[in-house]
């Protein structure tokens, strides 16, 4: 899968989120914003892309994610 494909596939699953999908072959970085996180901490977070992802991890087309996850307060905090 390309970046887009994964961005959609997680856009889907994570309603609500705006989801941008970077790589270097099979290593993937995925920031996501949206309220979707909200009242969640950092590991259940992960846990939410990992569960939409991990068929393609299972598979190994995807070795290894990075993950910038926000609400879009806390992004709005980061940026400035």
């Amino acid at each position: 899968m390309n970046n887009e494909e994964i961005a959609q596939l997680l856009k889907v699953e994570l309603e609500g989120c705006d989801v941008t999908v970077t790589s270097e072959g099979n290593h993937f970085q995925v920031t996501a914003i949206g309220e979707h996180f909200e009242g969640m901490g950092k590991v259940k977070r992960q846990q939410e892309v990992y569960r939409c992802l991990n068929d393609l991890i299972s598979s190994g087309e995807i070795h290894a994610v990075r993950m910038q996850l926000f609400t879009p307060k806390e992004y709005e905090l980061a940026e400035s």
